[in-house]
Parts: C-alpha cells; sequence; structure tokens
C-alpha cells in the first residue's frame, strides 16, 4: 500500500475526508433539519397545541335568555323578561392560566428541540460512517489492485511451472475476497446515502462529499456537563417540566376562587317595566376538590424525576466521557506504534523479489491489515463516541 494511504489510518487523530465540493458537515445538517418531514409535521403540532391552549383561556359566550308569557288566566297584559349576562372566572385566573400556557409553549418548543437533536445527531453519526467508509473504500480498493498484482505474477509464475496450482488458486482467492470487500463498501455507502436521503425528507443530498472537521480535544468533563446542562434539551425539559407543574399549582389554587356573572335584566308587566343590573357568583365547592392537591403532588413528583433523570444522565455521560478518554489514549499509543511503519509496503517488495514465498507474505500481510483496519475502526468508534458527548451543540 502506498504511503500516502498508510499515513491517512496512522496518523494522529485526522479530520475526517473523502469528500469534496466544499460542502461543510454544518451546511449538510442545516439542509437536512429544513427538509425533514418529521420536524416539519412537529412544526405544524406545536402551533396547533399553542392556539388551543391560548382558547382555553377564552371567556365563556355570552348568554341571552328572554321570556314571553301570552298564555294563562290573567287579563292584563303579557309578561315578558329577557337578560343578557357574561360569566367568567376570577381574574386572577386568567392571569395565572396565561403564564401557563406560556409554560407549556415551552414545553412543545423544547420537545421540537430534543426531536430536532435526535434527527441532526443521526444524521450525523450517518454522515461519520459515510466519510469513514469512503476512506475504507481508497484503502480497499488499492488493496484490491495490489492483490491483482500478486495474482498476475503468479500467474504468470505458474505458465512458468515454477509454482503450483494451489498457489494460483489462492492468489487468486484473495484477490476475489478483495473485490468482494471492495463491492461490500459500496453497497453499505449506498444503503447511508439512501437513510440520508430519508432524513431530508426523501430528497438527494447535494455534494455528499464534504469536509468533516471534528476537534480532537473535548475539553474537561465539569465543563462539557456545564455546558450539557445549560443547552441540552433532555436537561432542559426536565427543567421546564417542574416549572410549568409549579404554574400549575398555582393555577389550581386561583380556580378555588368563585366564578362571577353579570349582566342586565328587563321584565314587564301589566304596563310596567323593571330593568337593572344582574350578577352572581359560583361557590366551587365541588368542582375544586382534590384538584389542588393533586397539582402539588405532580410538582413533588417533577422536582424528585428531575434530580432522578439529571443524576442518571449525569452518570451515562461520566461512562461515556472516561470511555472516549481511554480509547482516545489507546488510540494515541496505537498511533504512535504505527505511524511510521511501511510494513505492507516492505511485505509487497519483498514478496515481489522473492523473499517471501506466498503463503508467508499474506500471512504477514494479514497481520498488519487487521492492526491498520482496527486502527481506523478505532478512529471511527473516537467520531461517534464524540458526536454522543458533544449533541448538545447541534
Amino acid at each position: 500500500m502506498n504511503k500516502h494511504i498508510v499515513f491517512a489510518i496512522c496518523g494522529c487523530l485526522f479530520f475526517v475526508s473523502g469528500f469534496s465540493q466544499n460542502r461543510n458537515l454544518e451546511e449538510l445538517l442545516a439542509e437536512i433539519e429544513q427538509n425533514n418531514t418529521e420536524l416539519q409535521g412537529y412544526q405544524s403540532y406545536i402551533e396547533n397545541q399553542q392556539l388551543e391552549n391560548k382558547s382555553t383561556n377564552n371567556l365563556p359566550d355570552p348568554q341571552l335568555s328572554g321570556y314571553y308569557l301570552p298564555f294563562g288566566d290573567n287579563t292584563a297584559d303579557t309578561y315578558t323578561e329577557y337578560q343578557i349576562s357574561q360569566s367568567f372566572e376570577f381574574p386572577t385566573v386568567y392571569a395565572a392560566r396565561g403564564k401557563w400556557n406560556d409554560l407549556r409553549s415551552e414545553q412543545l418548543q423544547t420537545a421540537y428541540t430534543k426531536r430536532r437533536q435526535l434527527v441532526l445527531l443521526n444524521a450525523k453519526e450517518f454522515l461519520i460512517e459515510l466519510a469513514f467508509l469512503k476512506k475504507q473504500k481508497g484503502i480497499e480498493a488499492e488493496r484490491r489492485s495490489q492483490g491483482k498484482q500478486v495474482f498476475d505474477q503468479i500467474k504468470e509464475l505458474y505458465d512458468k511451472e515454477q509454482v503450483g496450482i494451489l498457489d494460483l488458486n489462492k492468489a487468486k482467492v484473495a484477490w476475489i475476497q478483495e473485490q468482494f470487500v471492495v463491492e461490500q463498501i459500496e453497497n453499505d455507502i449506498q444503503i447511508l446515502i439512501s437513510k440520508l436521503k430519508t432524513l431530508n425528507g426523501d430528497k438527494p443530498l447535494d455534494g455528499l462529499s464534504l469536509q468533516i472537521v471534528l476537534p480532537v480535544e473535548i475539553g474537561s468533563m465539569d465543563k462539557l456537563w456545564q455546558e450539557k446542562v445549560a443547552n441540552d434539551p433532555s436537561l432542559l425539559e426536565l427543567k421546564t417540566n417542574e416549572v410549568a407543574s409549579l404554574q400549575k399549582m398555582k393555577l389550581e389554587q386561583n380556580k378555588v376562587l368563585p366564578n362571577v356573572a353579570l349582566g342586565y335584566n328587563y321584565q314587564g308587566v301589566n304596563g310596567n317595566n323593571y330593568s337593572g343590573f344582574y350578577g352572581g357568583l359560583s361557590i366551587p365547592i365541588w368542582g375544586s376538590k382534590n384538584r389542588v392537591k393533586a397539582a402539588q403532588a405532580n410538582h413533588e413528583y417533577q422536582q424528585t424525576n428531575t434530580q432522578v433523570i439529571t443524576n442518571t444522565l449525569y452518570t451515562q455521560f461520566q461512562e461515556s466521557f472516561n470511555r472516549y478518554q481511554l480509547m482516545h489514549s489507546k488510540y494515541n499509543e496505537y498511533q504512535a506504534t504505527m505511524s511510521n511503519l511501511e510494513s505492507e509496503k516492505l511485505l509487497f517488495k519483498a514478496y515481489m523479489l522473492g523473499e517471501y514465498s506466498f503463503m508467508d507474505y499474506y500471512v504477514e500481510l494479514q497481520f498488519y491489515r487487521n492492526a491498520s483496519d482496527k486502527m481506523l475502526q478505532m478512529e471511527k468508534e473516537l467520531h461517534l463516541l464524540q458526536a454522543q458527548l458533544l449533541k448538545h451543540q447541534l
């Protein structure tokens, strides 16, 4: 394998490349966010829910009632009465419900942000996988070319009766295996492109040859956790739910106050009429029973739930961070050992000079290829783990 490919694999944690057309990761993720049908649908759902929430804080419809009583044994004029009235909850209820509706809107937006993060994280992981597959494809294509050279050389020796049929068959099988690996990678690439197309609203992503730049260092664990607390929607959702439950409790406390009705009343009989103002109160004896206690219990649950889930997420974060640091350290050790090696190139040269038999060459070759493949796989896992740790930045 040539020197450039060895350096590409064995260098320090590289900026994932293999793409062109100057479309970076952020641009592709922005396009996916704009075209993703799930996010578009959820935006419509949010708008619908916000309008419904606002409608719960409207005044009831005015009421108009009337009586016209011409029948009976009376000989006087008929009795006429009509009344128009407007009922409403105690004024402080509307203010409390308005604040609760605002918090419910925040909950919806936080839920959207959480879904958006999951969609973009999924897309980012696909793009990382795609970048490494394209990198691997280049490596395997070089190996396939090298395998063809070995097969042609052994075939030539076989035609000269300098090697047996077994060596020829082994070289041919090795070359065929390399061809299959390249074809499998091409198939995997098409699958990923199809998945990205689905995330992009079933629209093909132009310029799927971007430069994915991921930082090597991710900062200290405490600093990174504070960033997640301030920005991660999974944690923000917990706090929003807690605040909303407190406002719901305040709303239920205000709804204990009586409802009010005001209006105008007219009565007319025997040529006389009376008119004036109408007023009434409803006594909240049954309707508000246990609602304040239920809201208070829910608020206490949300407080406990916030603490429990935050602790769980922090434990998971610690595990992921420590795993990343350990893998990063091991990768650096691995890279330091292999960075200056040109084992495959030297092996191929020695084989072409006749210093190795085909089987000895093939066994040695597989050892170094497995080592470089493991290093490439470790690097990909580092990038995927890093994407998880930094998902709050999406």
